[in-house]
């Protein structure tokens, strides 16, 4: 067994000497690659993504490696992006771009003040599609555990996985439907169908586990005790099929939503993704963090539906 240790550039502004904000453990012939920032509900910075992405190359450089689980620490699987200012993201384009470290930087003009530069913007975000589709990509089996909650942002990445195994009392959704935010690896219709993509994704509602297997977009459902056995147990079961069975497999069954135009809606939904975080909508929503308070906010957006924090307990 591998100790768990933490990846290489997955280094994060939270000040030297953290936690590192994702750890790689391999496990016999299983890689465990776990989102390590539980005081921030696991959500997602440039150091998270970029931890993932390198957690997926290291497992697959492994020989002994024959099957990935991406989970995280803590209560919930992932809160998806991480909105709330000072905590590894801003609202202003420039300010986003230079905190995630934009690899695109074309030479031009100083933009002007609220200036929105859409292949800029394309880029950044698309940076994070590439890192994500690492896990699609991947010759090995990638099972995603998902507890608590996997929202907006974290169904980006988490969908990306081959098998799915959901808590009982967990929920998965697309919260930023509502406001700010488009699918950008766009992973929901081609896991879910026509009906079922327009149900979650034109409302943004909360999708229970009972509901997420009974639609197949999870495939497995257990008790959150038993979660992490029964989807470590699977992980291990794959180690007696040759490796390059699964590989051939993953890569035939890939094959056939490329051939539907997966990269298609994936640049799309990259670029809508831009446009629905620069409307003017999007710009006072934004805003109102100053004035109201992040969780306000939030809880605003939420409430007329009553799902994620503003559910009934």
């Amino acid at each position: 067994m591998v100790a768990d240790t933490g990846i290489a550039g997955s280094g994060d502004a939270e000040g030297s000497g953290a936690d590192p904000v994702v750890l790689y453990t391999e496990d016999g012939t299983v890689a465990f690659i776990t989102l390590n920032r539980p005081e921030r509900m696991n959500t997602l910075t440039d150091g998270v993504i970029a931890g993932v992405a390198d957690g997926i190359d290291r497992a697959t450089a492994s020989r002994n490696v024959r099957s990935i689980v991406l989970r995280g620490n803590g209560p919930t699987l992932t809160a998806g992006y991480d909105l709330n200012p000072g905590g590894g993201s801003s609202s202003g384009s420039e300010e986003l771009y230079d905190s995630w470290g934009s690899p695109y930087s074309a030479p031009g003009p100083k933009p002007r003040e609220g200036a929105w530069d859409p292949v800029r913007d394309w880029q950044f975000m698309g940076h994070n599609v590439r890192r994500f589709m690492k896990i699609w990509e991947c010759p090995k089996p990638v099972l995603g555990q998902i507890h608590g909650w996997a929202i907006g942002g974290a169904t980006d990445m988490i969908l990306c996985c081959d098998l799915l195994f959901m808590a009982s009392d967990a929920h998965i959704g697309y919260a930023p439907s509502r406001i700010y935010g488009t699918p950008t690896t766009m992973m929901w219709v081609y896991r879910l169908g026509l009906e079922h993509a327009k149900q979650f994704l034109l409302s943004g509602d909360a999708i229970d586990a009972e509901t997420a297997h009974r639609i197949g977009l999870v495939a497995y459902v257990y008790p959150p005790d038993e979660l992490g056995e029964q989807i470590e147990a699977f992980a291990r079961r794959l180690a007696h099929i040759p490796a390059n069975q699964l590989a051939l497999n993953k890569l035939l069954i890939n094959q056939a939503f490329e051939n539907m135009g997966l990269r298609t809606s994936q640049l799309l939904g990259t670029f809508f993704d831009g446009v629905t975080r620069h409307t003017e909508e999007a710009y006072r929503w934004v805003e109102d963090f100053e004035t109201k308070g992040f969780r306000q906010v939030i809880a605003e957006r939420d409430a007329p539906h009553g799902d994620y924090g503003e559910r009934p307990r």
